[in-house]
């Protein structure tokens, strides 16, 4: 079982990667992936590792459902569809627009309150609906608006300053790093900036998984339960149509997953299973189909998991490879890319 006390900060060193993936093409590696991988049992111990699971890195936006926990624990009351996206990293569609608005009238602040970068919509279909019809980059259509929006509403319920809640010295920030350190089990090892300007807090691989194994376990009516729920509910609001790891959480019956930039990945089955996977040259490509490993690894039935093996590789407009887990990530099943 998980320990109630936390360790010390993670070490921040250069990450001691492993090969993760192959590229194959025509039956020949072609490329390798490196990376890490740690898969963690239900009752917290590790199961399966490969790299470094223990150095410091960022998580990215596989953080933001601790970071909701945090904002439930502050009092935030939103549940649903709308939790959902205040743990999201949205493709920027209508309904998650309209859902950071509904955020910001609950919270009585306007738009011009978030200080989010504004950007096009994450989603490639929508952003390419956006420079069609020549709208302009917006701090709604940024796929953080969600959370920055949750962000203003606990500061208003709480009698916060909106004024510089992205500062890490904030109350808002100082109460969101102290579920960090809580549920990760570890102190944070260094603060800096993510992409959309809130605070990122550095832990460890393991420590990320054992945050999210946390809240995927956590009973119903806890704010750990309430943001999981969502998540769990309301897939796409988290993400957006057709994004894989909503196809996961479908997929696989009670699963909450999270995506992060460069190459991040979390999961958690109810029964506190989890798996998190960092690959260390951020490629996206390799990111679903080791996570998909992680969980066979973790005891997911391999038949959910048959759609996340990769995207094929094409060759004069016809598969003839693929990005394949390596060897010791496959226990059960190996691709059919040979």
């Amino acid at each position: 079982m998980f320990s109630s006390s936390v360790a010390d900060a993670p070490l921040i060193r250069e990450p001691l990667h492993a090969p993760v993936a192959h590229l194959i093409r025509g039956g020949v590696v072609e490329g390798i992936h490196y990376g890490s991988v740690v898969v963690l049992g239900a009752d917290g111990r590790v199961g399966f590792q490969l790299g470094d699971i223990e150095a410091a890195f960022y998580p990215r936006s596989a953080l933001k459902p601790v970071q909701a926990v945090a904002m439930v624990r502050a009092g935030l009351p939103l549940d649903g569809e709308l939790l959902s996206l205040a743990a999201a990293s949205h493709s920027g569609e209508e309904r998650h627009l309209a859902g950071t608005r509904r955020i910001l009238e609950l919270a009585g602040v306007s738009e011009d309150a978030l200080r989010n970068v504004p950007d096009m919509p994450f989603g490639p279909s929508v952003r390419d609906a956006w420079v069609r019809e020549g709208r302009a980059a917006s701090r709604l259509a940024q796929n953080c608006s969600g959370k920055h929006a949750a962000m203003l509403y606990t500061c208003v319920l709480n009698g916060w300053p909106l004024e510089g809640y992205l500062d890490p010295t904030h109350p808002l920030q100082i109460a969101i790093a102290e579920v960090v350190e809580e549920l990760t089990g570890q102190r944070i090892a260094r603060v800096t900036v993510d992409g959309c300007g809130a605070p990122l807090f550095s832990v460890s691989l393991n420590g990320l998984a054992r945050a999210v194994s946390r809240i995927a376990s956590a009973g119903a009516g806890t704010a750990e339960g309430r943001v999981a729920d969502a998540m769990r509910g309301h897939a796409e609001m988290a993400s957006g149509a057709g994004r894989d790891v909503a196809a996961l959480m479908r997929a696989v019956p009670g699963l909450l997953a999270k995506d992060g930039f460069e190459g991040v990945q979390v999961a958690a089955l109810p029964d506190g299973r989890a798996v998190a996977v960092k690959i260390a040259d951020g490629a996206n490509r390799a990111r679903i189909p080791v996570a998909a490993a992680a969980l066979a690894w973790a005891g997911v039935s391999t038949e959910l998991l048959t759609e996340f093996q990769g995207e094929a590789l094409l060759g004069g407009g016809e598969p003839v490879g693929c990005v394949r887990p390596v060897r010791s990530l496959e226990p059960v099943v190996v691709s059919a890319c040979a």
